[in-house]
Protein backbone atom coordinates (compact mmCIF):
# COMPACT_ATOMS: atom_id res chain seq x y z
CA UNK A 1 0.00 0.00 0.00
CA UNK A 2 1.23 3.72 -0.98
CA UNK A 3 2.49 5.56 2.23
CA UNK A 4 1.34 9.35 2.70
CA UNK A 5 3.21 12.34 3.72
CA UNK A 6 2.53 11.93 6.76
CA UNK A 7 3.78 16.34 7.47
CA UNK A 8 1.94 17.19 4.55
CA UNK A 9 -1.63 15.63 6.06
CA UNK A 10 -0.41 17.16 9.46
CA UNK A 11 0.00 20.81 7.74
CA UNK A 12 -3.63 20.16 6.04
CA UNK A 13 -4.93 19.08 9.18
CA UNK A 14 -3.94 22.18 11.16
CA UNK A 15 -5.48 24.16 8.36
CA UNK A 16 -8.56 22.70 7.62
CA UNK A 17 -7.78 22.38 3.90
CA UNK A 18 -10.50 21.43 2.15
CA UNK A 19 -8.76 20.48 -0.33
CA UNK A 20 -7.51 17.51 1.41
CA UNK A 21 -11.03 16.13 2.68
CA UNK A 22 -11.62 13.02 1.51
CA UNK A 23 -7.99 12.23 0.59
CA UNK A 24 -7.08 11.01 4.01
CA UNK A 25 -8.39 10.55 7.57
CA UNK A 26 -6.75 10.90 10.91
CA UNK A 27 -6.58 8.76 13.57
CA UNK A 28 -6.26 10.50 16.98
CA UNK A 29 -4.52 7.61 19.59
CA UNK A 30 -5.72 9.11 22.35
CA UNK A 31 -9.16 9.16 21.58
CA UNK A 32 -9.26 5.83 19.37
CA UNK A 33 -11.85 8.33 17.07
CA UNK A 34 -10.42 9.12 12.97
CA UNK A 35 -11.91 12.27 11.35
CA UNK A 36 -11.95 14.45 8.19
CA UNK A 37 -8.96 16.58 8.01
CA UNK A 38 -11.76 19.34 8.20
CA UNK A 39 -12.87 18.60 11.71
CA UNK A 40 -13.36 21.82 13.54
CA UNK A 41 -12.39 19.57 17.20
CA UNK A 42 -9.32 20.54 18.87
CA UNK A 43 -6.00 19.99 16.67
CA UNK A 44 -4.45 17.11 17.88
CA UNK A 45 -0.53 17.00 18.75
CA UNK A 46 1.63 15.51 15.89
CA UNK A 47 2.87 12.34 17.48
CA UNK A 48 -1.23 11.27 18.51
CA UNK A 49 -1.96 10.84 14.62
CA UNK A 50 -1.96 8.23 12.53
CA UNK A 51 -2.92 8.97 9.01
CA UNK A 52 -4.89 6.87 6.64
CA UNK A 53 -5.87 6.56 2.90
CA UNK A 54 -9.31 5.67 3.70
CA UNK A 55 -12.32 5.36 6.76
CA UNK A 56 -12.27 1.67 6.22
CA UNK A 57 -8.65 1.54 6.51
CA UNK A 58 -8.90 3.83 9.84
CA UNK A 59 -11.54 1.38 10.68
CA UNK A 60 -9.30 -1.44 10.49
CA UNK A 61 -6.94 -0.06 12.69
CA UNK A 62 -9.23 0.20 15.27
CA UNK A 63 -10.57 4.00 15.42
CA UNK A 64 -14.07 4.56 15.26
CA UNK A 65 -15.96 7.78 13.30
CA UNK A 66 -16.08 11.02 14.29
CA UNK A 67 -19.50 12.14 15.24
CA UNK A 68 -18.96 16.27 14.76
CA UNK A 69 -17.22 15.85 11.34
CA UNK A 70 -18.80 12.43 10.10
CA UNK A 71 -16.27 11.06 7.70
CA UNK A 72 -18.88 8.90 6.28
CA UNK A 73 -20.06 12.47 4.16
CA UNK A 74 -16.56 13.16 3.12
CA UNK A 75 -16.13 13.58 -0.32
CA UNK A 76 -14.35 10.65 -2.71
CA UNK A 77 -10.78 10.44 -4.39
CA UNK A 78 -9.78 11.69 -7.90
CA UNK A 79 -10.55 9.66 -10.93
CA UNK A 80 -7.59 9.94 -12.53
CA UNK A 81 -4.10 7.62 -11.71
CA UNK A 82 -5.50 7.11 -7.87
CA UNK A 83 -5.53 3.43 -7.39
CA UNK A 84 -5.03 0.91 -10.54
CA UNK A 85 -8.07 0.46 -12.67
CA UNK A 86 -9.17 -2.99 -10.91
CA UNK A 87 -9.23 -1.47 -7.16
CA UNK A 88 -11.16 1.61 -8.98
CA UNK A 89 -13.50 -0.24 -10.80
CA UNK A 90 -14.16 -2.81 -7.80
CA UNK A 91 -14.54 0.34 -5.21
CA UNK A 92 -16.77 2.21 -7.26
CA UNK A 93 -18.91 -1.19 -7.23
CA UNK A 94 -18.86 -2.16 -3.74
CA UNK A 95 -20.05 1.74 -3.25
CA UNK A 96 -22.69 1.04 -5.46
CA UNK A 97 -23.62 -1.52 -2.89
CA UNK A 98 -23.02 -4.82 -5.31
CA UNK A 99 -21.68 -6.46 -2.16
CA UNK A 100 -25.39 -6.18 -0.63
CA UNK A 101 -27.41 -8.66 -3.59
CA UNK A 102 -24.18 -10.52 -5.01
CA UNK A 103 -20.96 -12.47 -3.64
CA UNK A 104 -17.15 -11.58 -3.79
CA UNK A 105 -16.85 -14.18 -6.59
CA UNK A 106 -19.85 -12.68 -8.90
CA UNK A 107 -17.84 -8.83 -8.25
CA UNK A 108 -14.42 -11.14 -8.74
CA UNK A 109 -15.92 -12.91 -12.32
CA UNK A 110 -17.58 -9.80 -13.23
CA UNK A 111 -13.78 -7.85 -13.51
CA UNK A 112 -12.53 -10.62 -14.77
CA UNK A 113 -9.83 -11.79 -12.12
CA UNK A 114 -10.02 -13.93 -9.24
CA UNK A 115 -11.35 -13.53 -5.68
CA UNK A 116 -8.16 -14.01 -4.46
CA UNK A 117 -7.00 -11.70 -6.58
CA UNK A 118 -9.07 -9.12 -6.43
CA UNK A 119 -8.56 -9.24 -2.43
CA UNK A 120 -4.87 -9.28 -2.55
CA UNK A 121 -5.22 -6.07 -5.12
CA UNK A 122 -7.36 -4.15 -2.56
CA UNK A 123 -5.10 -5.30 0.14
CA UNK A 124 -2.23 -3.91 -1.05
CA UNK A 125 -3.56 -0.89 -2.31
CA UNK A 126 -6.41 0.35 0.49
CA UNK A 127 -5.37 -1.74 3.39
CA UNK A 128 -8.89 -3.37 3.42
CA UNK A 129 -10.53 -6.36 1.77
CA UNK A 130 -13.21 -5.88 -0.35
CA UNK A 131 -15.75 -6.99 2.64
CA UNK A 132 -14.26 -5.00 5.26
CA UNK A 133 -14.90 -2.06 2.53
CA UNK A 134 -18.14 -3.10 1.98
CA UNK A 135 -19.16 -2.92 5.94
CA UNK A 136 -17.72 0.12 6.43
CA UNK A 137 -19.96 1.23 3.56
CA UNK A 138 -22.68 0.20 5.28
CA UNK A 139 -22.08 1.56 8.34
CA UNK A 140 -21.31 4.88 6.61
CA UNK A 141 -24.65 4.83 5.11
CA UNK A 142 -26.43 3.48 8.18
CA UNK A 143 -24.96 6.33 10.47
CA UNK A 144 -26.40 9.14 7.64
CA UNK A 145 -29.48 7.94 8.09
CA UNK A 146 -29.89 7.14 11.73
CA UNK A 147 -28.41 10.88 12.03
CA UNK A 148 -30.33 12.70 8.95
CA UNK A 149 -33.43 10.60 8.91
CA UNK A 150 -36.42 9.33 11.07
CA UNK A 151 -36.41 6.06 9.35
CA UNK A 152 -37.27 3.32 11.87
CA UNK A 153 -34.19 0.99 12.73
CA UNK A 154 -35.07 -1.72 11.12
CA UNK A 155 -35.76 -0.28 7.39
CA UNK A 156 -32.44 1.71 7.76
CA UNK A 157 -30.65 -1.51 8.34
CA UNK A 158 -31.89 -3.13 5.30
CA UNK A 159 -32.08 0.45 3.36
CA UNK A 160 -27.81 0.12 4.13
CA UNK A 161 -27.74 -3.57 2.86
CA UNK A 162 -27.80 -5.53 5.66
CA UNK A 163 -29.31 -8.66 5.25
CA UNK A 164 -30.47 -9.27 9.28
CA UNK A 165 -31.13 -6.17 12.18
CA UNK A 166 -29.61 -8.59 14.09
CA UNK A 167 -26.20 -8.20 12.05
CA UNK A 168 -26.55 -4.29 11.83
CA UNK A 169 -27.18 -3.80 15.29
CA UNK A 170 -23.95 -6.12 16.53
CA UNK A 171 -21.63 -4.65 13.74
CA UNK A 172 -22.66 -0.92 14.77
CA UNK A 173 -22.12 -1.67 18.48
CA UNK A 174 -18.58 -3.20 17.49
CA UNK A 175 -17.73 -0.38 15.46
CA UNK A 176 -19.00 2.85 16.86
CA UNK A 177 -18.65 1.24 20.45
CA UNK A 178 -22.46 2.18 21.15
CA UNK A 179 -26.29 1.05 19.83
CA UNK A 180 -27.83 2.74 16.61
CA UNK A 181 -30.45 3.85 19.21
CA UNK A 182 -27.95 5.57 21.08
CA UNK A 183 -26.41 7.32 18.12
CA UNK A 184 -29.84 8.27 16.84
CA UNK A 185 -30.95 10.18 20.51
CA UNK A 186 -27.52 11.64 20.74
CA UNK A 187 -27.89 13.74 17.15
CA UNK A 188 -28.62 17.09 16.92
CA UNK A 189 -29.95 17.45 12.82
CA UNK A 190 -32.57 18.19 12.70
CA UNK A 191 -35.08 15.65 11.07
CA UNK A 192 -38.09 15.96 9.25
CA UNK A 193 -41.33 14.14 9.11
CA UNK A 194 -40.49 10.96 7.84
CA UNK A 195 -38.42 12.47 4.33
CA UNK A 196 -35.25 10.40 3.09
CA UNK A 197 -32.54 13.24 2.89
CA UNK A 198 -29.03 12.19 1.57
CA UNK A 199 -26.24 14.68 2.13
CA UNK A 200 -23.83 14.74 -0.26
CA UNK A 201 -20.30 16.65 -0.04
CA UNK A 202 -17.89 17.95 -2.01
CA UNK A 203 -14.64 19.80 -1.92
CA UNK A 204 -15.52 23.79 -2.61
CA UNK A 205 -15.75 25.62 -4.77
CA UNK A 206 -18.84 24.43 -7.05
CA UNK A 207 -20.44 26.29 -10.17
CA UNK A 208 -23.35 24.88 -9.15
CA UNK A 209 -25.77 27.59 -11.20
CA UNK A 210 -23.87 26.75 -14.01
CA UNK A 211 -24.38 22.88 -13.24
CA UNK A 212 -27.68 23.43 -13.32
CA UNK A 213 -28.29 25.96 -16.64
CA UNK A 214 -26.53 22.86 -18.53
CA UNK A 215 -28.56 20.48 -17.29
CA UNK A 216 -31.75 22.47 -17.81
CA UNK A 217 -31.37 22.64 -21.50
CA UNK A 218 -30.31 19.36 -21.91
CA UNK A 219 -32.87 17.51 -19.36
CA UNK A 220 -35.21 14.70 -21.08
CA UNK A 221 -38.53 16.04 -20.78
CA UNK A 222 -41.29 14.34 -18.47
CA UNK A 223 -37.66 12.11 -17.24
CA UNK A 224 -35.72 15.02 -15.19
CA UNK A 225 -36.36 18.80 -14.62
CA UNK A 226 -33.63 21.48 -13.98
CA UNK A 227 -34.35 25.22 -12.53
CA UNK A 228 -33.96 27.40 -9.89
CA UNK A 229 -35.03 24.68 -7.17
CA UNK A 230 -32.69 22.72 -8.30
CA UNK A 231 -32.60 19.00 -10.15
CA UNK A 232 -35.81 16.33 -10.15
CA UNK A 233 -35.55 13.43 -11.90
CA UNK A 234 -37.60 10.25 -12.20
CA UNK A 235 -35.66 6.85 -11.30
CA UNK A 236 -35.39 3.00 -12.11
CA UNK A 237 -33.05 0.83 -10.02
CA UNK A 238 -32.62 -2.82 -8.98
CA UNK A 239 -36.48 -3.48 -10.02
CA UNK A 240 -37.18 -0.17 -8.12
CA UNK A 241 -39.14 3.06 -9.10
CA UNK A 242 -39.31 6.42 -7.90
CA UNK A 243 -38.09 10.08 -7.71
CA UNK A 244 -35.45 12.29 -6.00
CA UNK A 245 -34.90 16.11 -6.20
CA UNK A 246 -31.73 17.68 -5.29
CA UNK A 247 -30.61 21.39 -3.82
CA UNK A 248 -27.39 23.07 -2.91
CA UNK A 249 -27.05 23.27 0.99
CA UNK A 250 -26.69 26.99 2.18
CA UNK A 251 -24.63 26.31 5.42
CA UNK A 252 -21.99 23.77 3.94
CA UNK A 253 -20.70 21.91 1.11
CA UNK A 254 -23.30 20.10 0.24
CA UNK A 255 -25.98 18.88 -2.14
CA UNK A 256 -29.11 17.97 -0.30
CA UNK A 257 -31.12 15.19 -2.49
CA UNK A 258 -34.51 14.22 -1.20
CA UNK A 259 -35.03 10.54 -2.31
CA UNK A 260 -38.50 8.87 -2.47
CA UNK A 261 -38.82 6.05 0.32
CA UNK A 262 -39.78 3.55 -2.51
CA UNK A 263 -36.00 3.46 -3.64
CA UNK A 264 -34.65 3.08 0.13
CA UNK A 265 -33.60 -0.19 -0.44
CA UNK A 266 -31.33 0.81 -3.37
CA UNK A 267 -29.75 4.20 -1.90
CA UNK A 268 -25.93 3.37 -2.14
CA UNK A 269 -26.43 3.41 -5.98
CA UNK A 270 -28.45 6.20 -5.50
CA UNK A 271 -26.07 8.46 -3.72
CA UNK A 272 -23.08 6.51 -6.32
CA UNK A 273 -24.88 8.43 -9.23
CA UNK A 274 -25.41 11.49 -7.86
CA UNK A 275 -21.94 11.91 -6.96
CA UNK A 276 -21.04 10.95 -10.16
CA UNK A 277 -23.49 12.52 -11.91
CA UNK A 278 -22.67 16.42 -10.51
CA UNK A 279 -18.94 15.55 -9.98
CA UNK A 280 -18.68 16.09 -6.85
CA UNK A 281 -15.52 13.88 -5.98
CA UNK A 282 -13.62 16.14 -8.52
CA UNK A 283 -10.36 18.00 -7.09
CA UNK A 284 -11.01 21.25 -8.73
CA UNK A 285 -7.72 23.43 -7.29
CA UNK A 286 -5.69 20.25 -8.98
CA UNK A 287 -8.12 20.66 -11.89
CA UNK A 288 -7.97 24.39 -11.98
CA UNK A 289 -3.86 24.60 -11.73
CA UNK A 290 -3.34 22.23 -14.98
CA UNK A 291 -5.87 24.08 -17.14
CA UNK A 292 -4.92 27.39 -15.75
CA UNK A 293 -1.74 27.32 -17.33
CA UNK A 294 -3.37 28.07 -20.52
CA UNK A 295 -3.74 31.62 -21.43
CA UNK A 296 -7.41 30.97 -22.94
CA UNK A 297 -8.21 28.50 -20.36
CA UNK A 298 -7.12 30.44 -17.24
CA UNK A 299 -9.40 33.06 -18.19
CA UNK A 300 -12.61 30.48 -18.10
CA UNK A 301 -10.98 29.13 -15.03
CA UNK A 302 -11.22 31.73 -13.46
CA UNK A 303 -14.61 33.39 -14.49
CA UNK A 304 -15.95 29.86 -13.66
CA UNK A 305 -14.23 28.40 -10.58
CA UNK A 306 -15.26 24.97 -9.59
CA UNK A 307 -16.41 23.95 -13.14
CA UNK A 308 -17.66 20.63 -13.30
CA UNK A 309 -18.16 18.03 -15.84
CA UNK A 310 -21.62 16.89 -15.22
CA UNK A 311 -21.88 13.02 -15.46
CA UNK A 312 -25.33 10.54 -16.26
CA UNK A 313 -27.46 9.36 -13.85
CA UNK A 314 -28.59 6.53 -15.92
CA UNK A 315 -25.68 6.19 -19.12
CA UNK A 316 -27.61 4.93 -21.67
CA UNK A 317 -29.92 8.13 -21.65
CA UNK A 318 -27.32 9.81 -21.79
CA UNK A 319 -25.87 7.84 -24.78
CA UNK A 320 -29.53 8.19 -26.37
CA UNK A 321 -29.25 11.91 -25.55
CA UNK A 322 -25.93 12.30 -27.58
CA UNK A 323 -27.25 10.50 -30.89
CA UNK A 324 -30.07 12.81 -30.85
CA UNK A 325 -28.21 15.46 -30.40
CA UNK A 326 -25.76 15.00 -33.91
CA UNK A 327 -25.89 17.52 -36.05
CA UNK A 328 -28.83 19.35 -34.52
CA UNK A 329 -29.19 22.56 -32.26
CA UNK A 330 -29.03 21.51 -27.88
CA UNK A 331 -33.53 22.72 -28.21
CA UNK A 332 -33.97 20.07 -31.21
CA UNK A 333 -32.39 16.85 -29.29
CA UNK A 334 -34.01 17.96 -26.49
CA UNK A 335 -37.44 18.11 -28.03
CA UNK A 336 -37.07 14.55 -30.18
CA UNK A 337 -36.00 13.33 -26.36
CA UNK A 338 -38.94 13.94 -24.80
CA UNK A 339 -40.92 12.40 -27.59
CA UNK A 340 -39.20 9.34 -27.37
CA UNK A 341 -40.02 9.04 -23.50
CA UNK A 342 -43.53 10.15 -24.51
CA UNK A 343 -43.87 7.23 -26.80
CA UNK A 344 -41.38 4.42 -25.16
CA UNK A 345 -41.27 5.27 -21.46
CA UNK A 346 -43.70 4.47 -18.46
CA UNK A 347 -45.21 6.65 -16.61
CA UNK A 348 -43.92 7.15 -12.74
CA UNK A 349 -45.74 8.32 -9.34
CA UNK A 350 -44.48 11.59 -8.19
CA UNK A 351 -45.28 14.64 -7.06
CA UNK A 352 -43.54 17.05 -9.87
CA UNK A 353 -45.70 17.06 -12.65
CA UNK A 354 -42.33 18.07 -14.77
CA UNK A 355 -41.31 14.49 -13.83
CA UNK A 356 -44.12 11.74 -14.48
CA UNK A 357 -42.31 9.28 -16.59
CA UNK A 358 -39.36 6.76 -16.75
CA UNK A 359 -36.79 6.59 -19.77
CA UNK A 360 -37.55 3.46 -21.90
CA UNK A 361 -34.92 0.58 -20.93
CA UNK A 362 -32.40 -0.43 -23.63
CA UNK A 363 -34.63 -4.08 -24.29
CA UNK A 364 -37.97 -1.40 -24.99
CA UNK A 365 -36.29 0.44 -27.55
CA UNK A 366 -34.27 -3.00 -29.14
CA UNK A 367 -37.52 -4.11 -29.53
CA UNK A 368 -39.12 -1.08 -31.75
CA UNK A 369 -39.04 -0.86 -35.34
CA UNK A 370 -37.23 1.74 -37.56
CA UNK A 371 -40.52 2.87 -38.82
CA UNK A 372 -41.57 3.44 -34.97
CA UNK A 373 -38.41 5.55 -34.11
CA UNK A 374 -37.91 7.72 -36.89
CA UNK A 375 -41.97 8.56 -36.68
CA UNK A 376 -40.52 10.97 -34.04
CA UNK A 377 -39.01 13.34 -36.48
CA UNK A 378 -35.54 11.79 -36.87
CA UNK A 379 -34.21 10.46 -40.35
CA UNK A 380 -33.34 6.92 -40.57
CA UNK A 381 -30.18 6.69 -40.23
CA UNK A 382 -30.52 8.34 -37.04
CA UNK A 383 -33.43 6.07 -36.00
CA UNK A 384 -31.20 2.58 -36.60
CA UNK A 385 -28.38 4.21 -35.02
CA UNK A 386 -30.33 4.37 -31.75
CA UNK A 387 -31.80 0.88 -32.97
CA UNK A 388 -28.39 -0.81 -32.62
CA UNK A 389 -26.79 1.07 -29.20
CA UNK A 390 -30.00 -0.15 -27.72
CA UNK A 391 -29.36 -4.12 -28.58
CA UNK A 392 -26.09 -3.55 -27.91
CA UNK A 393 -26.41 -2.59 -24.67
CA UNK A 394 -29.45 -5.02 -24.00
CA UNK A 395 -27.20 -7.42 -24.94
CA UNK A 396 -23.88 -6.46 -23.21
CA UNK A 397 -21.73 -6.13 -26.19
CA UNK A 398 -21.81 -2.53 -24.62
CA UNK A 399 -20.97 -1.42 -21.30
CA UNK A 400 -21.77 1.57 -19.81
CA UNK A 401 -20.85 1.16 -16.37
CA UNK A 402 -18.45 4.50 -15.40
CA UNK A 403 -15.61 1.99 -14.65
CA UNK A 404 -15.95 0.18 -18.21
CA UNK A 405 -12.92 -0.29 -20.60
CA UNK A 406 -12.90 3.36 -21.55
CA UNK A 407 -10.65 2.59 -25.24
CA UNK A 408 -12.86 -0.45 -25.54
CA UNK A 409 -16.38 1.16 -25.34
CA UNK A 410 -15.44 3.76 -26.92
CA UNK A 411 -14.12 1.58 -30.14
CA UNK A 412 -17.23 -0.82 -29.97
CA UNK A 413 -19.40 2.49 -30.05
CA UNK A 414 -17.74 3.69 -33.08
CA UNK A 415 -18.35 0.28 -34.55
CA UNK A 416 -21.87 0.87 -34.68
CA UNK A 417 -23.89 2.74 -37.33
CA UNK A 418 -24.06 6.43 -37.10
CA UNK A 419 -21.89 6.37 -34.43
CA UNK A 420 -18.74 8.27 -34.77
CA UNK A 421 -15.77 9.97 -32.45
CA UNK A 422 -17.81 13.02 -31.43
CA UNK A 423 -20.66 10.47 -29.88
CA UNK A 424 -17.90 8.07 -28.41
CA UNK A 425 -15.85 11.36 -26.39
CA UNK A 426 -18.73 12.75 -25.80
CA UNK A 427 -19.96 9.78 -24.04
CA UNK A 428 -16.43 8.64 -22.23
CA UNK A 429 -16.47 12.26 -20.75
CA UNK A 430 -19.97 11.96 -19.54
CA UNK A 431 -21.51 8.48 -19.09
CA UNK A 432 -18.05 6.54 -18.51
CA UNK A 433 -16.90 9.63 -16.50
CA UNK A 434 -13.36 9.28 -18.12
CA UNK A 435 -11.79 12.97 -17.31
CA UNK A 436 -9.21 13.22 -20.34
CA UNK A 437 -12.11 12.70 -23.19
CA UNK A 438 -11.59 15.19 -25.63
CA UNK A 439 -14.38 16.07 -28.83
CA UNK A 440 -11.80 17.66 -31.23
CA UNK A 441 -13.84 17.88 -33.88
CA UNK A 442 -16.82 19.70 -31.96
CA UNK A 443 -17.82 22.77 -33.68
CA UNK A 444 -17.76 24.82 -30.50
CA UNK A 445 -14.65 23.83 -29.14
CA UNK A 446 -13.08 24.74 -32.58
CA UNK A 447 -14.85 28.25 -32.25
CA UNK A 448 -13.82 28.63 -29.13
CA UNK A 449 -10.37 27.97 -29.92
CA UNK A 450 -10.21 30.52 -32.97
CA UNK A 451 -12.22 28.84 -35.13
CA UNK A 452 -9.22 26.02 -35.59
CA UNK A 453 -9.29 22.54 -37.19
CA UNK A 454 -9.87 19.05 -35.12
CA UNK A 455 -6.46 18.74 -35.69
CA UNK A 456 -4.92 21.79 -34.34
CA UNK A 457 -7.85 21.55 -31.81
CA UNK A 458 -6.44 17.63 -30.83
CA UNK A 459 -2.76 19.08 -30.76
CA UNK A 460 -3.64 22.42 -28.23
CA UNK A 461 -5.82 19.95 -25.78
CA UNK A 462 -2.20 17.91 -25.45
CA UNK A 463 -1.20 20.10 -23.10
CA UNK A 464 -4.34 19.94 -21.00
CA UNK A 465 -3.71 16.41 -19.97
CA UNK A 466 -4.84 14.14 -17.91
CA UNK A 467 -8.18 16.85 -17.51
CA UNK A 468 -9.16 17.44 -21.20
CA UNK A 469 -12.81 16.93 -20.43
CA UNK A 470 -12.40 20.07 -18.08
CA UNK A 471 -11.25 21.41 -20.95
CA UNK A 472 -13.65 20.93 -23.17
CA UNK A 473 -16.36 22.08 -21.07
CA UNK A 474 -14.94 25.54 -20.22
CA UNK A 475 -14.89 25.93 -24.00
CA UNK A 476 -18.48 25.39 -24.28
CA UNK A 477 -19.48 27.51 -21.11
CA UNK A 478 -17.69 30.29 -22.94
CA UNK A 479 -19.70 30.65 -25.73
CA UNK A 480 -23.27 32.15 -25.23
CA UNK A 481 -24.83 29.07 -26.79
CA UNK A 482 -23.26 25.75 -26.15
CA UNK A 483 -22.44 23.81 -29.12
CA UNK A 484 -21.96 20.74 -27.20
CA UNK A 485 -24.40 17.76 -26.26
Amino acid sequence: MRTLETETCYRALTARDRRFDGLFFVGVATTGIYCRPVCTARTPRRERCAFYRTAAEAEHAGFRACLLCRPELAPGGAPVDSVPRLVAAAVARIEGGCLNESSLEDLAAELGVTSRHLRRAMETELGVSPVELAQSRRLALAKQLLQDTTLPLAEIAFASGFQSVRRFNALFQERFGRPPSALRRASDEPVGARSLVLRLDYRPPLDWEQQLRFLSGRAIPGVEHAGDAGYRRTVRLGGRTGWLSVRKDPKRPALLAEVSLSLAGVLMQVAARLRALFDLDAQPEVIAECLGRDALLAKYVQAHPGLRVLGAFEPFELVVRAILGQQVTVRAATTLSGRLVARFGEPVDSPYAETSRLFPLPETLAAATEDDVASLGMPGARARSLLAVARAVAEGSVRLDRHADVDGTMAALEALPGIGAWTAHYVAMRALRWPDAFPASDLGIRKALGNVTAKEAGARAEAWRPWRSYAAIHLWTSLSEGAGG
